[in-house]
């Protein structure tokens, strides 16, 4: 609930003609999260960093709540309570059409005791669902450095961009 209404804060923030700037909004979320959330009592730095873009307040809200939940995830599941220098960084780029969103963190990376959080929790199926109403894609990496999840709008899909161009050689 309190991701939902940080959300909220901010869109209402930030709503001009049904516009949204993404990395300002995002930057005031983001702000928001690490007050409540880390506060001074975790070495936890969170930054947003991109090329900006902007999208429809629904479209806003959706990218909102995908940051949001990974953030908590990163949060709640990379960083050790003694880990000092622990980052987060959420990244928004956009090439045309397209953009990717991506949450980084530099914490534990893969865990592989048996107490491992499931890969398919109630967190990774609320950013599926929304990447899915965005069209978009979800990739998780994780390894020893950390984990990385991006979340990729293509307006082509790679197939449609080689029958393109073939198409654009042919003629």
């Amino acid at each position: 609930m309190l991701s939902v209404a940080a959300v909220q804060k901010q869109l209402h923030g930030s709503e001009t003609n049904g516009s949204v700037e993404l990395i300002p909004y995002l930057s005031r979320l983001c702000d928001t999260l690490a007050t409540s959330m880390i506060g001074d009592t975790r070495p936890i730095s969170l930054k947003v960093v991109g090329e900006g873009g902007i999208a429809t307040s629904r479209q806003a809200e959706s990218v909102g709540l995908i940051v949001t939940e990974l953030v908590m995830n990163a949060l709640k599941h990379a960083f050790l309570l003694d880990r000092v220098g622990g980052r987060i960084t959420v990244a928004y780029d956009v090439a045309g059409t397209n953009w990717k969103l991506s949450v980084s963190d530099n914490g534990i990376g893969k865990r592989d005791d048996v107490y491992a959080q499931p890969k398919n929790g109630l967190g990774t199926s609320i950013v599926k669902a929304l990447a899915q109403q965005l069209g978009a894609q979800v990739e998780t990496l994780v390894g020893p450095a950390g984990t990385t999840v991006s979340i990729t709008h293509a307006t082509f899909s790679s197939k449609a961009i080689r029958a393109a161009q073939m198409a654009a050689m042919s003629h």
